[in-house]
């Protein structure tokens, strides 16, 4: 996440950590840097986590296992420090060892935003425009081992799934895609059952039927999801919509939320959109990583049941990094990662065959279908509720006195 914010950092081994203990010298060999030339802009409903996902995929065919990669170009200078951490923090899913995003006026901004002095500031940019760091690269600035080509125009809204981080699904094609994964051949990514199956083989929980591709845990976790306020915004409007309308999520689903950050907490409930989340299960249940380290928790044991003994290919849907099948849950075989605010919409359907584009998600209290893009918030309304809600104070206050407000 640090390289979203021009720091050079990675994750290392236990040999290295341990050498880095001791005060032994690490050795490594200098790392071929891939280029990523982003150009254009990200259009209206399109969230910085379906940006990720696009990147996701894009690196992993380029194959930059080992390499560094620095975002350049206009697209890059134009993204804000908490949509560049959104794609750093992807790094280890895209195989490289780091995506960096040089220092600029955003990191300034940033630090302004969360509560920095004006004077540290003043003193940051002296400091890297003096060493000739500072600025995102044109083309041609810098010559690097290879370039790629990125137009954040022609990102479109994504899921990725259902066992590999970079196999990116365009959302209007989800449920074509996860109908052939259900009887393909697990050589190639699918699941191995026969078709025939998928409507067939079901079970009853509770008055309520669980079947191939029912969402038993949705859940909004990942460091860099829920500590990015325009894809949180976006999930709690989706929220106060969805009960405005009078829509629920099905009580066999399995919600939660983990903020990355206290501030998520403080600006959910400045908005007024916390007590959407709470009624429809997004209750937070801590701070953190949860469900893509695999602590989703044990499912209801009825349920469990019915999923173990029909061999149901279940799913989960969470805006976490990792998807690899039985680390969400060791009996949910199908898991896809998404946007926050898609997390609720899938939550609220219930399953994943679902297109988005022309099935409704749900029946609204006056009886007519609901559907998402009835839902979904426009970038204007995100930006009302982050002007309204984020201030540097709130930085300061919560993060002041770190050790005092963490007590042992």
């Amino acid at each position: 996440m640090i390289n979203g914010l021009g720091i050079v950092g990675w994750g290392v081994g236990g040999i290295e950590a341990e050498a880095g203990m001791l005060g032994q010298p690490v050795y490594f060999l200098t790392p071929d840097v891939v280029g990523v030339h982003l150009t254009g802009a990200l259009r209206e409903g399109v969230t910085a986590t379906d940006l990720a996902l696009t990147v996701t995929q894009m690196l992993r065919k380029a194959k930059v296992v080992g390499k560094f990669v620095e975002f350049f170009g206009p697209g890059a200078a134009a993204l804000p420090v908490v949509d560049r951490a959104t794609i750093a923090n992807m790094a280890p899913e895209y195989g490289a060892t780091m995506g960096f995003f040089p220092i600029d006026a955003e990191c300034s901004n940033y630090l302004r935003a969360t509560g920095r002095d004006e004077k540290l500031i003043a003193t940051y940019e002296a400091y890297y425009k003096a060493q000739g760091l500072w600025g995102i690269p044109q083309m041609g600035a810098i010559d690097y081992s290879q370039s790629l080509e990125l137009d954040l125009g022609s990102v479109v809204p994504s899921v990725a799934g259902p066992k590999r981080p970079q196999d990116r699904i365009e959302l209007p094609k989800m449920k074509k895609s996860f109908v052939d994964s259900f009887s393909k051949a697990v050589t190639e990514n699918g699941f191995g059952k026969k078709a025939e199956e998928f409507t067939t083989v079901n079970a009853q929980v509770n008055g309520q039927r669980v079947g191939h591709g029912s969402v038993l845990i949705a859940a909004i976790t990942s460091c860099t999801n829920t500590s990015n306020p325009s894809v949180m915004l976006a999930a709690g409007l989706v929220a106060k919509k969805a009960v405005e309308r009078g829509l629920t999520v099905n009580p066999l689903v399995k919600t939660s939320l983990a903020p990355g950050s206290r501030v998520v907490t403080e600006y959910l409930n400045k908005t007024g959109l916390a007590p959407y989340l709470d009624q429809l299960g997004f209750e937070t249940v801590g701070y953190g990583c949860t469900t893509c380290i695999g602590n989703s928790g044990p499912l209801d044991a009825s349920i469990e049941d019915a999923v173990v003994k029909n061999d149901l290919v279940a799913a989960s849907v969470l805006s976490g990094n990792r998807n690899f099948e039985a680390r969400v849950h060791q009996n949910i075989k199908a898991n896809f990662l998404m946007s926050p605010p898609l997390v609720v919409a899938f939550a609220l359907a219930g399953r994943v065959d679902i297109d988005m584009a022309t099935d409704p998600i749900g029946t609204g209290k006056d009886g007519r279908p609901v559907m998402l893009k009835e839902l979904w918030p426009t970038l204007q309304e995100v930006r009302d509720e982050m002007q309204a809600a984020l201030k540097p104070e709130v930085f300061r206050r919560l993060y002041s006195n770190f050790a005092e407000q963490n007590p042992k």
